[in-house]
């Protein structure tokens, strides 16, 4: 073996945090889950690739850290609630998705691939766990609590329960201890096995009924003593390196003992507490990606380059593993009498595997019974069934929300019932600030309505004389509302980030929307947004509003606004025709609706029931690409609204990747709002952290860029 192009400890460290910050952002571009990047990343810089770092001692103990890790936040993030609620249905959906691809990968491995006893139980542990690679799919779409999901989340569980127990008694059997005693007789040797089997079940009751009984009284007496953040997390540690330690002397894998801490810590350790948001992001910082890299380290690229060998064994394994899963969903969901989409979700659900199947595979290399081929296999395997997992979570969702009815028109289940309206409203320009506050004062018709306008100021060499004509600034807004008898807070907020300060301040404020005005650009550019802008619709799953008047609010006499197709399956439906429907009324001017004939017919009931009085026109419109003709009918007096859509939710469409585009070619000068509606979810997205969800998102991958160029030289 070479010597490695960097041995350095500093610049060692240096690299591995290099690929910790750039693996989720070039994977984000890729659409690839993050997992694959890291591993990607430590096969690239290892010694079967360019050789820039050796898999020293630090990659030993690190890594070992990151897998207990894996398996200690799983415990810790899995719902015993759910499962003690429907306890016979999450058996046997568990029961089912576990021994099925169990059983069909341990035949073919043995009677296709030829392997031996041990690694085809091996394989088909793995193949039986799952990972929610797929589950912040179903937070997007609000779904989080339908039937499906559930059972998909507490027979992931189950089922992956069961591969370590399984995992626990192959390693028993096949650790070379236990391989290496050898008797003359059989009759010896079986009475042997039966005492080693006696034994070790004997090991592992005193374990689990000395760990349920001193681990949570201990963890009630040290959180109620000791309250200091720290000594918490240590503490949290320490009981899952103990257990660790303590399986490994009585004959079980240490990955059992710290998911079992993680299961018993479970109920100590809130989900939304300062404590679990430490234990997070430690584990995906540093501890986790360590694990990973040093996993693609051991990867030898050169035996996948050899022949077709791996491939073969890839695809076998993925088929067979997958359609193990796919075969417990659908038999389930029969069983259950489900509808065909709820089984694809079970399915979408449960068909991926990720960071579990690589930990299991790293206890087969460590026992022997693995070779580089089948490394090489689960790690592209993990690859394929993630890709298979995200395309079909995705389209059950859709499924899913498309079947149930539409949202009454009443008020909008994005926010809690009774909610008061709170408008956020940034504010930087002294032109455009005035319009902007007069326009959330037309949208508000309750009276205990409230407005908060919000000057961000950059943290810099500048930031005193920008909060200075920032106090100015609100004071002119102060005045206006109270000319208008309406009560307006204000703050001025230094942030090193502006998008970060805005959503501080919406969290703070408790508000329920932002409206903001736009960047003025004389060209077209992939900045369309500004700056800051795409950063805070893809943290925040509220409504946001973008506004750019050339003219005067009072003597616009029409607005024209284009819905896209199942706008009406979103949340967020209600909000912004509220919103327009007030603002027309308060303009005494026209509002007239483009979209599909399903979305105009719900728009027309919804405001002949709350805006009787408001002139409304509906024409239907067929396509998104029927965008750029409607530009000749909007006049300098018009209002142009566009309702647009994050991506992944139910009314996003690749046509609005054109979007920017199209608005400056065809709508340059015009009025214009753009709309973004609320999604399901927490407000902010910033506090949620797992180790199966990305690190990173990508508003724009690399697919999308080709996918633009191709289009540009196509028009052109």
């Amino acid at each position: 073996m070479q010597t490695p192009l960097i041995g350095d400890p500093t610049m060692i460290f240096f690299v591995v945090l290099l690929i910790i910050l750039l693996a989720p952002i070039i994977m984000g571009k890729l659409r690839i889950p993050h997992i694959i990047g890291m591993v990607l990343a430590g096969v690239l810089v290892g010694p079967y690739g360019l050789n820039v770092i050796e898999r020293g001692s630090s990659f030993e103990i690190f890594g070992q850290v990151g897998l207990y890790y894996i398996m200690f936040l799983a415990g810790l993030e899995m719902d015993l609630e759910s499962v003690r609620r429907s306890t016979r249905r999450y058996l046997f959906f568990g029961m089912l998705t576990c021994f099925v691809p169990l059983v069909l990968t341990y035949v073919v491995s043995v009677t296709v691939l030829h392997y031996s006893h041990s690694t085809a139980f091996l394989l088909g542990c793995i193949m039986a766990s799952n990972t929610l690679i797929a589950y912040p799919i179903v937070g997007r779409y609000g779904l989080s609590r339908h039937p499906s999901v559930g059972l998909s989340v507490g027979s992931s569980m189950i089922s992956l329960f069961m591969a370590l127990v399984m995992l626990a008694a192959l390693v028993q059997t096949a650790s070379p201890t236990a391989s290496s005693s050898s008797t003359p007789h059989g009759a010896n040797v079986v009475g042997m096995w039966l005492w080693a089997a006696f034994l070790f079940l004997l090991k592992l009751v005193g374990y689990v009924a000395g760990s349920l009984l001193l681990i949570p009284r201990l963890t009630r007496y040290f959180l109620r003593r000791y309250s200091d953040s720290v000594m918490q997390y240590i503490f949290v540690l320490s009981v899952m390196f103990l257990s660790a330690a303590l399986t490994n002397l009585i004959g079980l894998e240490g990955i059992f003992g710290a998911f079992f801490s993680g299961l018993i810590l479970n109920r100590y350790i809130p989900q939304v507490s300062p404590l679990m948001n430490r234990i997070e992001f430690i584990g995906n910082a540093i501890f986790i990606p360590y694990f990973l890299i040093g996993v693609g380290m051991l990867i030898n690229v050169r035996t996948m380059l050899q022949g077709g060998e791996v491939l073969w064994i890839v695809l076998l394994i993925a088929f067979i593993g997958t359609f193990g899963k796919a075969l417990a969903a659908y038999a389930a969901s029969l069983f259950f009498r489900l509808p065909q989409r709820d089984g694809n979700m079970m399915f979408g659900l449960t068909s991926a595997h990720a960071a579990g199947a690589i930990a299991m595979v790293m206890v087969g290399m460590r026992l022997q019974i693995v070779n580089d081929d089948m490394l090489n296999g689960v790690v592209l395997m993990i690859l394929v069934t993630c890709v298979i997992s995200t395309l079909v979570t995705e389209r059950a969702a859709k499924q899913i929300t498309e079947a149930v009815a539409p949202i009454a028109p009443i008020a909008p289940p994005s926010v809690p019932v009774g909610a008061t309206p709170k408008i956020l409203i940034c504010v930087k320009y002294p032109d455009i600030a005035p319009q902007l506050l007069s326009m959330s004062m037309m949208m508000l018709t309750q009276k205990n309505s409230g407005m908060v306008a919000l000057n961000v100021v950059y943290d810099d060499e500048h930031g005193t004389d920008g909060r200075q004509q920032g106090l100015r600034l609100l004071e002119q807004l102060q005045q206006q509302a109270a000319s208008a008898e309406m009560e307006l807070q204000t703050q001025v907020r230094l942030a090193t980030n502006i998008a970060n300060g805005i959503k501080h301040a919406f969290r703070e404020f408790a508000c329920t929307e932002i409206v903001m005005g736009m960047h003025v650009h004389t060209d077209r550019t992939t900045k369309f947004w500004g700056e800051f802008i795409q950063s805070l619709y893809n943290g925040l799953n509220r409504q946001i509003i973008l506004t750019r008047f050339v003219q005067p609010l009072n003597t616009l006499r029409r607005i024209q606004v284009v819905v896209p197709s199942r706008a009406e399956f979103e949340p967020g439906f209600n909000r912004w025709l509220e919103r327009l429907s007030c603002f027309a009324g308060q303009l005494d001017c026209r509002i007239e609706f483009h979209g599909r004939q399903e979305s105009l017919d719900l728009i027309s009931k919804y405001i002949r029931a709350r805006h009787n009085n408001v002139r409304t026109g509906f024409k239907p419109m067929a396509h998104w690409n029927e965008l750029p003709q409607l530009a000749e009918h909007v006049a300098p007096d018009h209002l142009f609204v566009v309702v647009t859509a994050r991506k992944g939710t139910i009314s996003y469409k690749n046509a609005l990747e054109r979007l920017p585009d199209e608005l400056q070619r065809h709508f340059s000068g015009k009025n214009l709002m753009i709309v973004f509606p609320d999604q399901y979810g927490a407000a902010t997205k910033d506090d949620h952290m797992s180790f199966t969800e990305a690190q990173h998102h990508e508003e724009t991958s690399i697919y999308d860029t080709i996918m633009r160029l191709i289009h540009f030289h196509s028009s052109h």
